[in-house]
């Protein structure tokens, strides 16, 4: 979680496999919804930062707690996951309008 501002390279270099791309409309999406906010740096080339908002930070407590569920739940869902799919590959693509 961000305890202080972070650039947008920081915060991806985190969230192994994230795209560019959805990093940005994910924080921008944030920041809409009053969980971040964005600061444009002074610097050449131009800078930006961002930094949870007292609204973002009444989030941690929450997120702790579903970060510790999905740690104690990783292998029922990896094995959900894979029932999932095993079922979807061998039913192949769905018709619609069935």
């Amino acid at each position: 979680m961000l305890t202080e501002p972070q650039r947008f390279n920081q915060i991806k270099r985190r969230l192994e496999g994230i795209t560019q791309r959805v990093l940005t409309q994910t924080l921008r999406r944030l920041e809409r919804n009053g969980m971040i906010e964005r600061r444009v740096l002074p610097t050449s080339p131009v800078g930006v930062e961002y930094s949870l908002t007292p609204l973002g930070v009444s989030l941690r407590e929450p997120f702790s707690h579903l970060c510790w569920w999905t740690v104690e739940h990783a292998d029922e869902i990896t094995e959900r996951q894979r029932a999932y799919d095993t079922r979807k590959s061998v039913a192949g693509p769905a018709i619609v309008g069935e």
